[in-house]
Protein backbone atom coordinates (compact mmCIF):
# COMPACT_ATOMS: atom_id res chain seq x y z
CA UNK A 1 0.00 0.00 0.00
CA UNK A 2 2.75 2.34 1.06
CA UNK A 3 4.52 1.80 -2.99
CA UNK A 4 0.75 2.45 -4.29
CA UNK A 5 1.08 5.79 -2.84
CA UNK A 6 2.67 8.03 -5.83
CA UNK A 7 0.03 6.21 -8.03
CA UNK A 8 -2.94 7.10 -5.86
CA UNK A 9 -1.90 10.64 -5.58
CA UNK A 10 -1.25 10.57 -9.72
CA UNK A 11 -5.21 9.48 -10.03
CA UNK A 12 -6.30 11.89 -7.97
CA UNK A 13 -4.43 14.93 -9.57
CA UNK A 14 -5.85 13.42 -12.78
CA UNK A 15 -9.25 13.17 -11.61
CA UNK A 16 -8.78 16.96 -10.32
CA UNK A 17 -8.89 17.82 -13.43
CA UNK A 18 -12.16 17.44 -14.12
CA UNK A 19 -13.01 17.91 -10.55
CA UNK A 20 -11.08 20.16 -8.47
CA UNK A 21 -12.63 19.22 -4.99
CA UNK A 22 -10.05 16.14 -5.31
CA UNK A 23 -7.36 18.21 -5.01
CA UNK A 24 -8.75 20.07 -1.83
CA UNK A 25 -6.43 19.62 1.22
CA UNK A 26 -4.80 16.71 -1.08
CA UNK A 27 -1.98 16.07 2.14
CA UNK A 28 -5.21 14.57 4.11
CA UNK A 29 -5.21 11.67 1.80
CA UNK A 30 -2.08 10.45 3.56
CA UNK A 31 -3.04 11.50 7.27
CA UNK A 32 -1.05 15.14 7.22
CA UNK A 33 -3.59 17.97 8.34
CA UNK A 34 -2.57 21.55 8.86
CA UNK A 35 -6.41 22.49 9.81
CA UNK A 36 -7.20 22.15 12.99
CA UNK A 37 -8.94 18.99 14.93
CA UNK A 38 -12.71 19.11 16.20
CA UNK A 39 -12.10 18.43 20.19
CA UNK A 40 -11.51 14.67 21.09
CA UNK A 41 -15.13 12.89 21.29
CA UNK A 42 -16.69 13.45 18.14
CA UNK A 43 -18.79 10.87 16.17
CA UNK A 44 -16.75 9.81 13.09
CA UNK A 45 -18.97 8.56 10.05
CA UNK A 46 -17.37 7.20 6.86
CA UNK A 47 -19.26 7.19 3.37
CA UNK A 48 -17.12 6.99 0.85
CA UNK A 49 -19.32 8.33 -2.48
CA UNK A 50 -22.25 9.64 -2.67
CA UNK A 51 -24.89 7.09 -2.50
CA UNK A 52 -22.91 6.57 0.98
CA UNK A 53 -23.38 10.10 1.59
CA UNK A 54 -27.17 10.08 1.23
CA UNK A 55 -28.03 7.47 3.39
CA UNK A 56 -25.69 8.55 6.34
CA UNK A 57 -27.15 11.64 6.01
CA UNK A 58 -30.37 10.16 7.34
CA UNK A 59 -28.25 8.41 9.84
CA UNK A 60 -27.04 11.56 10.90
CA UNK A 61 -30.43 13.30 11.29
CA UNK A 62 -31.55 10.30 13.75
CA UNK A 63 -28.12 10.20 15.65
CA UNK A 64 -28.60 14.06 16.51
CA UNK A 65 -31.94 12.80 18.36
CA UNK A 66 -29.92 10.82 20.29
CA UNK A 67 -27.21 13.57 20.91
CA UNK A 68 -28.34 16.88 19.93
CA UNK A 69 -24.91 18.54 20.78
CA UNK A 70 -23.24 15.85 18.70
CA UNK A 71 -20.02 16.95 17.00
CA UNK A 72 -19.34 15.22 13.35
CA UNK A 73 -16.10 14.11 12.14
CA UNK A 74 -17.48 13.22 8.49
CA UNK A 75 -15.07 11.76 5.75
CA UNK A 76 -15.28 10.52 2.02
CA UNK A 77 -13.25 9.39 -0.62
CA UNK A 78 -14.14 10.73 -3.65
CA UNK A 79 -15.44 14.56 -4.63
CA UNK A 80 -19.08 13.69 -5.07
CA UNK A 81 -19.42 12.42 -1.48
CA UNK A 82 -17.91 15.85 -0.39
CA UNK A 83 -20.22 18.26 -2.05
CA UNK A 84 -23.18 15.71 -1.20
CA UNK A 85 -21.65 16.27 2.68
CA UNK A 86 -22.05 19.53 3.10
CA UNK A 87 -25.67 19.46 3.40
CA UNK A 88 -25.54 18.00 6.50
CA UNK A 89 -22.41 19.63 8.20
CA UNK A 90 -23.42 22.09 10.91
CA UNK A 91 -21.44 24.64 13.32
CA UNK A 92 -18.91 22.80 14.58
CA UNK A 93 -18.35 19.85 12.48
CA UNK A 94 -16.03 18.72 10.38
CA UNK A 95 -15.31 16.87 6.88
CA UNK A 96 -11.71 15.73 6.12
CA UNK A 97 -10.56 12.57 3.76
CA UNK A 98 -10.62 9.09 4.45
CA UNK A 99 -6.69 8.29 5.02
CA UNK A 100 -4.93 5.77 2.18
CA UNK A 101 -5.25 2.78 4.33
CA UNK A 102 -1.44 2.84 5.38
CA UNK A 103 -0.65 1.69 9.25
CA UNK A 104 1.09 5.30 9.37
CA UNK A 105 -1.68 7.16 7.61
CA UNK A 106 -4.56 5.52 9.68
CA UNK A 107 -2.23 6.59 13.21
CA UNK A 108 -2.25 9.77 12.32
CA UNK A 109 -5.86 10.82 10.95
CA UNK A 110 -6.97 8.45 14.86
CA UNK A 111 -3.90 10.58 16.67
CA UNK A 112 -5.20 14.17 15.19
CA UNK A 113 -8.63 13.42 15.27
CA UNK A 114 -9.22 11.57 17.97
CA UNK A 115 -12.90 10.65 17.49
CA UNK A 116 -15.01 8.83 20.34
CA UNK A 117 -16.27 5.57 17.62
CA UNK A 118 -15.92 5.30 13.64
CA UNK A 119 -19.44 4.35 11.54
CA UNK A 120 -18.55 3.15 8.39
CA UNK A 121 -20.85 3.21 5.79
CA UNK A 122 -22.07 -0.03 3.87
CA UNK A 123 -19.23 -2.04 2.61
CA UNK A 124 -16.25 -0.03 3.60
CA UNK A 125 -14.22 -2.15 5.88
CA UNK A 126 -10.21 -1.39 5.49
CA UNK A 127 -7.64 -3.59 7.30
CA UNK A 128 -5.06 -0.94 8.14
CA UNK A 129 -7.86 1.49 9.32
CA UNK A 130 -9.28 -1.70 11.38
CA UNK A 131 -6.18 -2.39 13.22
CA UNK A 132 -5.49 1.41 13.87
CA UNK A 133 -8.85 1.53 15.34
CA UNK A 134 -8.50 -1.52 17.58
CA UNK A 135 -5.22 0.02 18.73
CA UNK A 136 -6.39 3.25 19.09
CA UNK A 137 -9.32 1.62 21.49
CA UNK A 138 -11.53 3.55 19.10
CA UNK A 139 -14.94 1.45 18.81
CA UNK A 140 -15.78 0.81 15.05
CA UNK A 141 -19.17 -0.27 13.78
CA UNK A 142 -20.45 -1.02 10.15
CA UNK A 143 -23.92 0.45 9.47
CA UNK A 144 -26.52 -0.42 6.42
CA UNK A 145 -23.93 -3.16 5.65
CA UNK A 146 -24.66 -5.14 2.27
CA UNK A 147 -22.26 -7.76 0.66
CA UNK A 148 -23.08 -9.56 -2.62
CA UNK A 149 -22.20 -12.92 -3.37
CA UNK A 150 -19.22 -12.07 -5.52
CA UNK A 151 -18.01 -9.50 -2.95
CA UNK A 152 -17.99 -12.52 -0.75
CA UNK A 153 -16.09 -15.06 -3.22
CA UNK A 154 -13.70 -12.03 -3.08
CA UNK A 155 -13.17 -11.59 0.16
CA UNK A 156 -13.19 -15.41 1.03
CA UNK A 157 -10.09 -15.74 -1.77
CA UNK A 158 -8.19 -13.16 0.74
CA UNK A 159 -9.03 -14.29 4.05
CA UNK A 160 -5.89 -14.10 5.89
CA UNK A 161 -6.54 -9.80 4.92
CA UNK A 162 -10.81 -9.56 5.08
CA UNK A 163 -11.26 -12.07 7.87
CA UNK A 164 -8.98 -10.03 10.40
CA UNK A 165 -10.95 -7.35 8.84
CA UNK A 166 -14.26 -8.40 9.67
CA UNK A 167 -13.37 -9.49 12.71
CA UNK A 168 -12.15 -6.52 14.37
CA UNK A 169 -15.01 -4.80 13.94
CA UNK A 170 -17.14 -3.70 17.41
CA UNK A 171 -20.90 -4.48 15.88
CA UNK A 172 -22.39 -5.06 11.69
CA UNK A 173 -25.71 -4.13 11.84
CA UNK A 174 -26.82 -5.47 8.43
CA UNK A 175 -29.14 -4.49 5.64
CA UNK A 176 -31.10 -7.77 5.09
CA UNK A 177 -30.95 -11.50 6.24
CA UNK A 178 -28.90 -12.81 3.24
CA UNK A 179 -26.43 -9.82 3.81
CA UNK A 180 -25.92 -10.69 7.47
CA UNK A 181 -25.33 -14.59 6.27
CA UNK A 182 -22.36 -13.68 3.92
CA UNK A 183 -21.23 -10.98 6.73
CA UNK A 184 -21.10 -13.47 9.15
CA UNK A 185 -19.01 -16.10 6.57
CA UNK A 186 -15.99 -13.49 7.08
CA UNK A 187 -16.36 -13.78 10.75
CA UNK A 188 -17.85 -10.19 11.15
CA UNK A 189 -20.07 -9.82 14.33
CA UNK A 190 -23.34 -8.95 12.86
CA UNK A 191 -25.82 -8.17 15.88
CA UNK A 192 -29.12 -7.19 13.93
CA UNK A 193 -30.43 -6.64 10.73
CA UNK A 194 -31.58 -3.20 10.82
CA UNK A 195 -32.87 -3.02 6.85
CA UNK A 196 -31.74 -0.40 4.90
CA UNK A 197 -31.19 3.36 5.36
CA UNK A 198 -31.99 4.30 1.83
CA UNK A 199 -35.85 3.76 2.54
CA UNK A 200 -35.82 6.68 5.12
CA UNK A 201 -35.70 9.10 2.05
CA UNK A 202 -37.32 12.18 3.21
CA UNK A 203 -39.77 14.61 1.02
CA UNK A 204 -37.97 17.01 -0.26
CA UNK A 205 -40.30 19.61 -1.39
CA UNK A 206 -37.91 22.28 -2.86
CA UNK A 207 -36.12 19.42 -5.40
CA UNK A 208 -40.47 18.86 -6.39
CA UNK A 209 -41.16 22.12 -6.63
CA UNK A 210 -37.72 22.69 -9.44
CA UNK A 211 -39.30 19.30 -10.93
CA UNK A 212 -42.39 20.49 -11.52
CA UNK A 213 -41.13 24.42 -13.08
CA UNK A 214 -38.62 21.75 -15.61
CA UNK A 215 -41.76 20.17 -16.67
CA UNK A 216 -43.77 23.19 -16.95
CA UNK A 217 -40.95 24.45 -19.14
CA UNK A 218 -40.86 21.89 -21.41
CA UNK A 219 -44.53 21.80 -21.86
CA UNK A 220 -45.40 22.67 -25.61
CA UNK A 221 -48.78 24.10 -25.90
CA UNK A 222 -51.24 21.95 -23.43
CA UNK A 223 -49.32 18.35 -23.44
CA UNK A 224 -46.08 17.94 -21.28
CA UNK A 225 -43.94 15.57 -22.89
CA UNK A 226 -43.37 11.90 -21.32
CA UNK A 227 -39.80 11.85 -19.30
CA UNK A 228 -38.05 8.92 -19.65
CA UNK A 229 -34.62 9.02 -17.79
CA UNK A 230 -31.48 7.13 -17.71
CA UNK A 231 -30.41 6.97 -14.31
CA UNK A 232 -27.15 6.91 -13.16
CA UNK A 233 -25.46 5.29 -16.55
CA UNK A 234 -21.98 4.02 -16.43
CA UNK A 235 -19.29 3.33 -18.78
CA UNK A 236 -20.66 1.70 -21.70
CA UNK A 237 -24.70 1.72 -21.22
CA UNK A 238 -25.04 5.43 -22.90
CA UNK A 239 -23.95 3.40 -26.09
CA UNK A 240 -25.90 0.71 -25.57
CA UNK A 241 -29.44 2.35 -25.16
CA UNK A 242 -27.84 4.73 -28.52
CA UNK A 243 -27.61 1.14 -30.27
CA UNK A 244 -30.89 0.14 -29.35
CA UNK A 245 -33.01 3.30 -29.78
CA UNK A 246 -31.51 3.64 -33.22
CA UNK A 247 -31.69 0.03 -34.36
CA UNK A 248 -35.70 -0.47 -35.34
CA UNK A 249 -36.64 2.48 -37.15
CA UNK A 250 -40.66 1.28 -35.97
CA UNK A 251 -40.00 1.04 -32.29
CA UNK A 252 -37.63 4.78 -32.57
CA UNK A 253 -40.77 5.99 -34.40
CA UNK A 254 -43.37 5.06 -32.06
CA UNK A 255 -41.31 6.62 -29.13
CA UNK A 256 -40.76 9.90 -31.54
CA UNK A 257 -44.60 10.05 -31.65
CA UNK A 258 -45.18 9.79 -28.44
CA UNK A 259 -43.37 12.64 -28.00
CA UNK A 260 -40.55 11.68 -25.49
CA UNK A 261 -38.04 13.65 -23.98
CA UNK A 262 -34.82 11.35 -23.21
CA UNK A 263 -32.89 12.70 -19.53
CA UNK A 264 -29.69 10.56 -19.20
CA UNK A 265 -27.73 11.29 -16.15
CA UNK A 266 -24.39 9.92 -16.19
CA UNK A 267 -22.90 8.53 -12.94
CA UNK A 268 -19.60 9.95 -12.70
CA UNK A 269 -19.10 13.44 -13.05
CA UNK A 270 -15.85 12.84 -14.48
CA UNK A 271 -17.70 11.37 -17.86
CA UNK A 272 -20.00 14.22 -19.11
CA UNK A 273 -18.24 15.86 -21.49
CA UNK A 274 -17.56 12.37 -22.68
CA UNK A 275 -21.14 11.38 -22.91
CA UNK A 276 -22.11 14.78 -24.56
CA UNK A 277 -19.08 13.94 -27.31
CA UNK A 278 -20.73 11.14 -27.90
CA UNK A 279 -24.14 11.86 -28.55
CA UNK A 280 -23.74 14.75 -30.35
CA UNK A 281 -21.43 12.14 -32.43
CA UNK A 282 -24.81 10.09 -33.41
CA UNK A 283 -26.66 13.62 -34.29
CA UNK A 284 -28.59 14.06 -31.48
CA UNK A 285 -29.61 17.60 -30.56
CA UNK A 286 -28.03 17.80 -26.86
CA UNK A 287 -28.68 20.32 -23.81
CA UNK A 288 -27.06 20.48 -21.19
CA UNK A 289 -28.10 21.00 -17.61
CA UNK A 290 -25.18 23.07 -16.56
CA UNK A 291 -26.19 25.85 -19.41
CA UNK A 292 -29.61 26.49 -17.77
CA UNK A 293 -29.03 30.11 -15.59
CA UNK A 294 -29.98 28.92 -11.51
CA UNK A 295 -32.27 31.81 -11.71
CA UNK A 296 -33.93 30.77 -14.61
CA UNK A 297 -37.82 30.71 -14.57
CA UNK A 298 -38.38 28.68 -17.80
CA UNK A 299 -36.41 26.57 -20.19
CA UNK A 300 -34.47 28.00 -23.37
CA UNK A 301 -36.23 27.41 -26.93
CA UNK A 302 -33.17 24.60 -27.78
CA UNK A 303 -33.94 22.58 -24.27
CA UNK A 304 -37.55 22.81 -25.43
CA UNK A 305 -36.33 21.25 -28.71
CA UNK A 306 -33.53 19.39 -27.55
CA UNK A 307 -33.64 15.43 -28.13
CA UNK A 308 -31.63 14.62 -24.74
CA UNK A 309 -31.55 16.54 -21.90
CA UNK A 310 -27.86 15.75 -20.41
CA UNK A 311 -28.08 16.05 -16.20
CA UNK A 312 -24.55 17.22 -16.01
CA UNK A 313 -25.09 18.54 -12.29
CA UNK A 314 -24.16 16.73 -8.54
CA UNK A 315 -26.82 16.16 -5.67
CA UNK A 316 -30.30 16.79 -8.49
CA UNK A 317 -31.30 13.00 -8.62
CA UNK A 318 -34.12 13.98 -6.74
CA UNK A 319 -35.46 16.29 -8.75
CA UNK A 320 -34.31 14.44 -11.90
CA UNK A 321 -36.60 11.24 -10.57
CA UNK A 322 -39.41 14.02 -9.61
CA UNK A 323 -39.60 15.01 -13.31
CA UNK A 324 -39.25 11.68 -15.17
CA UNK A 325 -41.89 9.51 -15.51
CA UNK A 326 -40.05 6.36 -15.52
CA UNK A 327 -36.46 5.09 -15.73
CA UNK A 328 -33.79 3.42 -16.49
CA UNK A 329 -31.58 2.20 -14.36
CA UNK A 330 -27.48 2.53 -14.57
CA UNK A 331 -25.44 0.03 -13.93
CA UNK A 332 -27.66 -2.84 -14.68
CA UNK A 333 -27.28 -3.32 -18.19
CA UNK A 334 -23.73 -3.96 -18.02
CA UNK A 335 -22.16 -6.39 -15.25
CA UNK A 336 -22.20 -3.45 -12.59
CA UNK A 337 -24.25 -4.79 -10.07
CA UNK A 338 -27.02 -1.36 -10.55
CA UNK A 339 -27.75 1.38 -8.83
CA UNK A 340 -30.35 1.96 -6.13
CA UNK A 341 -33.64 1.99 -6.95
CA UNK A 342 -34.96 3.02 -3.70
CA UNK A 343 -35.06 6.67 -4.18
CA UNK A 344 -36.78 6.44 -7.76
CA UNK A 345 -39.56 4.61 -6.10
CA UNK A 346 -40.19 7.05 -3.16
CA UNK A 347 -40.32 9.72 -5.59
CA UNK A 348 -42.88 8.06 -8.06
CA UNK A 349 -40.39 7.03 -11.00
CA UNK A 350 -41.18 3.27 -11.47
CA UNK A 351 -37.85 1.65 -12.59
CA UNK A 352 -37.00 -0.88 -15.94
CA UNK A 353 -33.55 -2.69 -15.15
CA UNK A 354 -31.45 -5.36 -16.63
CA UNK A 355 -30.43 -8.33 -15.57
CA UNK A 356 -27.15 -7.51 -13.23
CA UNK A 357 -28.50 -5.88 -9.65
CA UNK A 358 -26.60 -7.71 -7.36
CA UNK A 359 -25.67 -4.35 -5.36
CA UNK A 360 -29.33 -3.95 -4.24
CA UNK A 361 -30.72 -7.66 -4.58
CA UNK A 362 -32.95 -6.87 -2.06
CA UNK A 363 -34.58 -3.62 -3.10
CA UNK A 364 -34.37 -4.73 -6.85
CA UNK A 365 -36.74 -8.31 -5.93
CA UNK A 366 -38.94 -6.36 -3.47
CA UNK A 367 -39.56 -3.69 -6.24
CA UNK A 368 -40.09 -6.20 -8.89
CA UNK A 369 -42.59 -8.64 -7.00
CA UNK A 370 -45.05 -5.56 -6.15
CA UNK A 371 -44.71 -3.94 -9.52
CA UNK A 372 -42.96 -1.21 -8.82
CA UNK A 373 -40.31 -1.96 -11.72
CA UNK A 374 -39.67 -4.39 -14.40
CA UNK A 375 -36.87 -6.29 -15.18
CA UNK A 376 -35.45 -7.13 -18.87
CA UNK A 377 -32.74 -8.72 -20.71
CA UNK A 378 -31.12 -6.43 -22.60
CA UNK A 379 -31.58 -2.28 -23.39
CA UNK A 380 -33.97 -3.42 -26.30
CA UNK A 381 -36.45 -5.25 -24.03
CA UNK A 382 -35.45 -1.70 -21.90
CA UNK A 383 -37.41 0.25 -24.27
CA UNK A 384 -39.87 -2.29 -25.23
CA UNK A 385 -41.55 -1.73 -21.65
CA UNK A 386 -40.79 2.09 -22.17
CA UNK A 387 -43.66 1.87 -25.17
CA UNK A 388 -45.83 -0.33 -23.25
CA UNK A 389 -46.12 1.84 -20.14
CA UNK A 390 -46.62 4.70 -22.46
CA UNK A 391 -49.37 2.66 -24.19
CA UNK A 392 -50.70 1.60 -20.93
CA UNK A 393 -51.04 4.56 -18.74
CA UNK A 394 -52.77 2.90 -15.76
CA UNK A 395 -50.31 0.24 -15.37
CA UNK A 396 -47.52 2.59 -15.31
CA UNK A 397 -49.80 5.03 -12.71
CA UNK A 398 -50.02 1.50 -10.79
CA UNK A 399 -46.07 1.24 -10.78
CA UNK A 400 -45.46 4.67 -9.67
CA UNK A 401 -48.20 3.80 -6.38
CA UNK A 402 -46.34 0.50 -5.71
CA UNK A 403 -42.76 2.50 -5.75
CA UNK A 404 -43.99 4.78 -3.21
CA UNK A 405 -45.88 2.09 -0.80
CA UNK A 406 -42.70 0.07 -0.81
CA UNK A 407 -40.40 2.98 0.51
CA UNK A 408 -43.46 4.31 3.01
CA UNK A 409 -43.75 0.23 4.40
CA UNK A 410 -39.92 0.41 4.94
CA UNK A 411 -38.74 2.96 6.87
CA UNK A 412 -37.41 2.94 10.54
CA UNK A 413 -33.87 2.09 9.45
CA UNK A 414 -31.84 4.97 10.35
CA UNK A 415 -33.73 5.52 14.00
CA UNK A 416 -32.98 1.64 14.87
CA UNK A 417 -28.96 2.30 13.80
CA UNK A 418 -29.28 5.32 15.76
CA UNK A 419 -30.61 3.21 18.99
CA UNK A 420 -28.28 0.18 17.93
CA UNK A 421 -24.85 2.53 18.58
CA UNK A 422 -26.42 4.55 21.72
CA UNK A 423 -26.92 1.00 23.06
CA UNK A 424 -22.91 0.00 21.94
CA UNK A 425 -21.54 2.53 23.04
CA UNK A 426 -22.99 2.44 26.47
CA UNK A 427 -21.91 -0.86 26.51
Amino acid sequence: MRCLQPLLLRKIRRRGQQEPVYLYRLPERLGMYDTPPLLPGAVWVHAVSLGETRAAGLLIDALRQQWPDMRLLLTHSTATGWIQGQAVMRSGDLQAWFPWDTPAATRRFLTHHQPRCGVLMETEVWPAMVQACQDADVPLFLANARLNDKSLRSALRWSWLSGPAYRGLRAVWAQSDPDAQRLKALGARVEAVLGNLKFDVQDQPEAQALAQRWRRGWTVGDRAPPVVMLASSREGEELLWLDALLAHKARLQALTDAGVLWLLVPRHPQRFDEVHQLLQSRGLSVYRRSALPSNALSWPAEAVQAQVLLGDSVGEMPVYFQASDMALLGGSFEPLGGQNLIEAAAFGCPVVMGPHTFNFAQAAELAESIGAARRVHDMEGALDQVLAWLRQPGELAEAQAQGRQMVAQSTGAAERHAQALASALRK
